[in-house]
């Protein structure tokens, strides 16, 4: 069943979303901009995009008075600290942090700035580090009258997915390694959502991951005529529109359900892949993550 979104009053919160120049991102800043949050920042890599997304919101909503446009690429794990220090000091306040951002690159390997696969450090590893630079300042600004929201946008396809700590850069393994190292690391948005909520139980903050619903968005790095293919048939079959899954994101994340740590498909609760449930699989992902990070002495 399709879920709908009241309209809701964001006065009081502050509210970063990442991935928001395009697709259900997109859809999602339009919507969360006309529900007048007191501030909205936008992490955008590309200026020009950044641009283009404040004029379409303008267009929907009539004003952006209260949006932000913050320079932060995914793909460097320095830019996010960069980001992450610039927000304590300039803002020091967040009640809703919406890791929404992804890529998927199919059938090929790319690597980032940071020498890291791009889909496991765009997917997991640098939302892992904002959320986890930004944790404080969340904790300092919430309440039981203002509880904060940690969103991780996941996908179906991690009922797929599996975390191998020896290959996060994919550098053994075979055709089939690198395409499913997408729903690799929206299993690991899933393990880290729930790990979270354990740690911030007792801190009047909800963690959710989410699938919105299988839309044909600019997340594909597309290379090669099989994935082309693949796309294109799964799009005419179960696609939705990118405001659908935007609604079907944003529903959980604004309703007034307190449940933590759970994965909605489409609005809706389910369980994830089993895995998720193992809690010492958790805490090593999360500690190898913490980890990667020291290494690359980002923290």
């Amino acid at each position: 069943m399709p879920v709908k979104l009241d309209t809701y009053d964001l006065s009081k919160y502050v509210i970063i979303l990442t991935g928001s120049t395009d697709g259900i991102g997109k859809e999602m800043a339009r919507i969360l901009a006309g529900f007048n949050p007191k501030r909205l920042v936008l992490p955008a890599r590309n200026k020009e995009k950044g641009n283009n997304l404040l004029e379409y919101i303008k267009s929907s909503n009539g004003h952006t008075n209260n949006i932000e446009i913050w320079e932060m690429n995914l793909a460097d794990l320095q830019s996010v600290k960069n980001f992450a220090n610039k927000f304590i000091n300039e803002v020091g306040e967040l009640h809703m942090l919406i890791n929404n951002a992804g890529i998927w690159t199919h059938n090929q390997i790319i690597k980032t700035k940071d020498n890291l696969e791009i889909q496991f450090q765009v997917n997991h590893l640098a939302h892992f580090l904002l959320t986890l630079l930004l944790l404080d300042t969340i904790k300092k600004s919430v309440s039981a009258e203002l509880p904060g929201k940690i969103a991780f946008t996941s996908s179906a396809t991690q009922k797929i997915g599996e975390i191998d700590f020896d290959n996060f850069n994919l550098e053994k393994g075979s055709y089939w390694n690198i395409f499913k190292a997408y729903a690799n690391t929206k299993l690991m948005n899933v393990i880290i959502v729930k790990e979270l909520s354990r740690i911030v139980q007792n801190d009047n903050i909800t963690t959710y991951s989410l699938h919105p619903g299988a839309i044909q968005t600019n997340i594909s790095h597309l290379n090669g005529a099989f994935a082309n293919f693949i796309i294109r048939i799964l799009g005419k079959l179960i696609v939705v529109t990118a405001e659908r899954g935007a609604i079907n994101t944003l529903y959980p994340i604004l309703s007034e359900n307190k449940e933590t740590g759970k994965y909605y498909n489409e609005g809706i609760e389910e369980k994830p892949n089993k895995l998720a449930n193992d809690q010492e699989l958790a805490k090593k992902l999360w500690n190898v993550s913490e980890q990667i990070l020291k290494d690359h002495k980002i923290i």
